[in-house]
């Protein structure tokens, strides 16, 4: 059952990461996972518990929690 997961995340994740490149291609990014949720075919949970992934593992991209006014807010800035 694990194995047929998987690979979705790996789409889900794959899919964010290019939606964050493509928007911060000109510099700083700030955003809420609920105000992109639609754009990228996800939940605002899903997209939180990408973005804390990503910014482990993303070499391309800078990611830092910014703050948290009744979601996180989230910068991203192309390194």
């Amino acid at each position: 059952m694990s194995t047929t997961a998987h690979p979705s995340t790996e789409s889900k994740e794959h899919r964010l990461k290019r939606y964050l490149r493509n928007r911060a291609a000109d510099g700083e990014l700030y955003f809420k996972g609920k105000f992109i949720a639609d754009d990228v075919g996800m939940s605002p949970k899903e997209i939180g518990a990408l973005m804390v992934k990503l910014s482990e593992s993303a070499t391309e991209l800078e990611i830092e929690k910014w703050s948290y006014t009744s979601a996180t807010t989230w910068r991203v800035e192309p390194v």
